[in-house]
């Protein structure tokens, strides 16, 4: 049976999969055809709205709100098929998880670490993650459009933690950087490790570095086993 390890929480976009940015705002672009929206207002407007759409507004709220701000009121038609591929893009995103990533948290949970994700996405995100590969391999998955918290602020931590039933300062937590989310992580008392994996999104972090999540068990003072002959 094996030992129980520290839990170690991990962020979603460009730690476990692409953060696609570019691609998030090409589907922006398809929804402003259909609303009838310059696509380049559009996809300004959605980027200014980040921290409103973090933690409130479900996908056709968004959509209401925002085409509301750039002076137009779309049909109930009009907000259906602009949300169906904001969800759509959701679906596929987290449908495309690299092998690598599967088995290094299948590696992780074999070695007794219990995994929780603290996402900052919004609600499509959340609404996708029960269909991804990824979501089996998690004991729990908190996302910041659904507690109404987002990183860095130390209670999406402590909520963690406290689903988990550790103190924070048991976890690990591996993320990027986006948000500021490891500030917040070590504010909260979390051991921090940046992954460069997918984006090297904050170099002046001065913490530990991997490049990949293959190399987590030994940072986290658990070596590979060795190969069988």
């Amino acid at each position: 049976m094996a030992s129980v390890g520290r839990p170690v929480i991990f962020d979603l976009y460009n730690t476990l999969i692409d953060g696609a940015d570019g691609r998030r705002d090409r589907v922006v672009g398809e929804m402003a055809t259909i609303l009838g929206i310059a696509p380049a207002d559009l996809v300004a407007a959605y980027r200014e709205s980040w921290d409103d759409r973090l933690v409130r507004w479900s996908v056709e709220e968004t959509v209401q709100i925002i085409a509301g701000r750039l002076g137009v009121t779309p049909t109930d038609e009009q907000v259906s098929r602009a949300a169906a591929l904001r969800r759509g893009l959701a679906d596929r995103l987290l449908g495309l998880v690299p092998a690598s990533i599967l088995a290094a948290l299948d590696g992780l949970r074999a070695r007794g670490h219990r995994l929780a994700l603290v996402s900052n996405a919004t609600s499509e995100t959340a609404e996708s993650w029960p269909h991804s590969p990824l979501a089996g391999r998690f004991d729990i998955a908190i996302f910041s459009s659904a507690v109404g918290l987002a990183k860095p602020d130390p209670a999406i931590y402590e909520l963690a933690a406290g689903r988990l039933g550790v103190a924070p300062a048991e976890c690990v937590f591996v993320g990027d950087g986006s948000d500021d989310e490891l500030a917040g992580a070590a504010a909260a008392g979390m051991t921090v490790f940046r992954t460069v994996e997918f984006r090297d999104t904050l170099p002046t972090w001065p913490g530990p570095v991997i490049d990949s999540l293959a190399e987590l068990p030994e940072l986290l003072g658990e070596p590979s086993p060795a190969p069988t002959p």
